[in-house]
């Protein structure tokens, strides 16, 4: 039997990745910690953290913090089902990583629900989509919004749909810099907006389009997906923005496609632990529903879907 005083010590120097801050936020010593992950590892004979800075699980102690979550998540229901009438629970603490351009389109729907439960305390991790899949390896995260469709042993990935982008500008952007459509001359000179140094999806988008890689052209980097269609709808340049975000300033007005008959489709997937608590499995349940109400059906893998399959990066590390 693991005692659960050293295993809530152990998950929480994990999740603060310092010894001193879990002392703090368990209100023990140091010395107190200390001793209580040395009893635990000596009882599982492994080591579980690697004594670094920034302090980090070992692979063993991957499967352990997810264990702990899995605990937190199941005592939180166990207590709602025993005790339905007694007031409020203490919400569960836990985590789901989720790509920016999905928190700011789609996902919000999902996330206000689960939260108007009451049931959790939840810290949204916001990370590139092809990496929100090792947060869930690591045991960061309960959850994830990933584009990979192959899940890790133990854990699941269900398809939630296709996110689509086109590329827009406004009508006077366009005008100026694109009179004779989207061509490779007026890339050259015509400022793109990206969201950092991360994001292939434009890239990925104009070698398809003239199917040879173009590198050299003008680009703002501007890391919100928010901003970045504000920089856009502001006429500071052009780019690629989903179509759930676009979608009323198209209807105004005041974005045009530049490339109406080239959308860009990006398959999406929620990945989970394959043996969910009840808590747990509600969110999946949560997740997965409003993401097929408001995304694209699934996207055939095809020369869109696979030139897209380097997302916008949104990492937020």
């Amino acid at each position: 039997m693991l005692d659960r005083d050293q295993l809530e010590t152990f998950a929480t120097v994990a999740e603060a990745h310092s010894f001193e801050r879990a002392a703090a936020l368990l209100n023990i010593t140091r010395g107190a910690v200390s001793q209580r992950i040395k009893a635990l590892e000596e009882s599982l004979t492994t080591v579980l953290l690697v004594r670094e800075k920034p302090v980090v699980p070992t692979a063993a102690g991957e499967v352990l913090l997810r264990h702990v979550k899995a605990l937190r998540l199941l005592e939180g229901a166990t207590l709602n089902e025993l005790k339905p009438q007694a007031g409020p629970h203490l919400p569960v603490p836990l985590a789901i990583a989720v790509n920016a351009d999905s928190l700011a389109t789609w996902f919000p729907r999902a996330l206000w629900e689960l939260l108007l439960r009451r049931q959790v305390a939840l810290e949204i991790v916001t990370d590139d989509q092809d990496h929100t899949s090792g947060r869930l390896a690591r045991g960061e995260v309960i959850g994830c919004v990933s584009t990979d469709d192959k899940p890790a042993g133990g854990f699941l990935a269900e398809c939630l749909g296709a996110m689509e982008y086109r590329c827009y500008a406004t009508p006077a952007f366009a005008a100026e810099y694109f009179p004779n459509g989207l061509n490779v001359q007026a890339v050259l000179v015509a400022p793109a907006i990206l969201f950092n140094r991360k994001d292939s999806l434009h890239d990925d988008f104009l070698k398809r389009r003239f199917g040879f890689a173009v590198e050299r052209y003008p680009r703002h980097y501007l890391p919100s997906p928010m901003i970045l269609m504000e920089g856009v709808a502001a006429g500071i340049g052009y780019g690629l923005v989903p179509s759930l975000q676009a979608a009323a300033a198209a209807g105004r007005g005041e974005l045009v496609d530049l490339a109406p008959d080239e959308p860009v489709l990006v398959n999406l997937h929620w990945h989970h632990w394959e043996l969910e608590p009840p808590l747990s499995r509600e969110i999946t349940n949560l997740v997965v529903g409003h993401a097929h109400a408001q995304l694209l059906p699934r996207a055939a893998q095809g020369p869109t879907e696979a030139a897209a399959s380097a997302p916008k990066a949104t990492d937020a590390d």
